[in-house]
């Protein structure tokens, strides 16, 4: 097995090609919804792979952005590293929120989430093949476009790869800390409708069947479905209704966002939501949507992957905490196949989504050692 600290020390001596790689990356801005962005970025991305000896395969969509799959020969055993170059900021975001280095932190949009563990995916690769490292297991990446977006076009090849794998590592960031996600929430997103009956407000007010009051009721129903303690939150986020304040309004409307640790949790709320009645007989409710991206729990298998990467740290000279989030990502789909999945392998940083995104620069060489030194024990 090749050393560890073989595989560190090429990793640090790589550290200005990462983050020079990873630079590029965050400088083609490339949002979900921008077909034409979000495919330059993939350009570049093909263009490392190809580089590092990877077969590559563009997974061509038409509203989206491409997805990409590379391959590296090895083992019967398939490992796939798993991740997105879709962002959710805007072109020109740049502008206001400049690629910078500032105290051992480099900031930019998309570089938490997560442009870096790209760069980090690619460095220990990069370094397993050019130490010559023997057996190895066949290496899968699989960068998709769509992730922000709830990885509609991306989920099918997603599910496919996973079914092929002993074990996916996802290069998503790590959590505070550095530590790695043994579990994910599910994520569900609902819409209540409920249509009423229009009335003019002070002439004919019963004749009418308010939507707003309806919906109101329906709301304290909903959030008493929210079990803090046992990890279930439902949250209403958007209501909309009505038109004018003399008009008994007959629509109205509630985005609601659910987060579940299990999946007998998940059919319990959707259940749940789908049995709502209403309380007024003069309206009528609809509800669509539903748990989109499934909990990732922590399996004995996935307990028995994250020992074997907490072992890879230690032969590094560094603990590897474990934990979970409520936030999603592809490794829910993976997750939740029964396949072993390792989330959160992507650097220390913070600011998902918000204007200080970073990540630590120390950090980002001993994660590409640590994603190498662990494929080598899954061969």
């Amino acid at each position: 097995m090749l050393s560890p600290t073989a595989l560190l020390e090429f990793c640090e001596r790589q550290a200005d090609w990462l983050r020079e790689t990873i630079e590029d990356l965050v400088r083609l801005e490339s949002p979900s919804t921008d077909k034409a962005a979000v495919d330059r970025c993939g350009a570049a991305v093909e263009q490392q792979l190809v580089s590092m000896g990877g077969d590559v395969r563009r997974l061509r969509q038409d509203a989206r952005g491409d997805h990409l799959r590379a391959e590296w020969s090895g083992g019967q055993s398939q490992v796939l590293l798993l991740g997105h170059f879709d962002t959710v900021w805007q072109v020109g975001t740049l502008q206001r929120m400049p690629l910078r280095r500032d105290d051992g932190r480099l900031h930019g949009p998309g570089v938490f989430d997560m442009k870096a563990g790209i760069g980090v995916a690619m460095l220990a690769v990069r370094a397993l093949h050019a130490l010559a490292a023997a057996p190895l297991p066949r290496i899968v990446m699989l960068w998709t476009s769509d992730e922000e977006l709830g990885s509609q076009t991306s989920r099918g090849a997603i599910e496919e790869e996973a079914r092929r794998s002993a074990a996916v590592l996802v290069l998503e960031p790590s959590l505070p800390g550095g530590g790695a996600k043994t579990s994910r929430k599910g994520v569900g997103e609902f819409e209540l409708a409920v249509h009423g009956v229009s009335a003019h407000a002070g002439v004919d007010p019963g004749k009418g069947a308010s939507a707003i009051s309806e919906i109101v009721r329906q709301i304290i129903a909903v959030e008493a479905l929210r079990d803090l303690p046992r990890g279930i939150s439902v949250n209403v986020g958007r209501l909309e209704g009505g038109s004018r304040a003399n008009v008994v309004p007959d629509f109205a409307s509630a985005k609601i966002d659910v987060r579940v640790p299990t999946l007998a949790d998940a059919a319990r709320i959707d259940a749940a939501l789908r049995g709502l009645q209403p309380q007024n007989p003069g309206t009528r409710l609809e509800l669509t949507g539903g748990v989109e991206r499934p909990p990732f729990e922590r399996s004995p298998g996935v307990a028995r992957l994250y020992e074997q990467a907490k072992e890879a740290a230690a032969a590094l000279g560094r603990d590897l905490p474990e934990g979970g989030t409520g936030g999603g990502s592809d490794g829910n789909f993976t997750g939740a196949l029964g396949v072993p999945t390792l989330d959160g392998l992507g650097p220390m940083g913070d600011g998902a989504h918000a204007l200080h995104e970073h990540v630590i620069e120390a950090d980002l060489p001993w994660r590409a050692a640590l994603v190498a030194t662990l494929l080598t024990r899954l061969h």
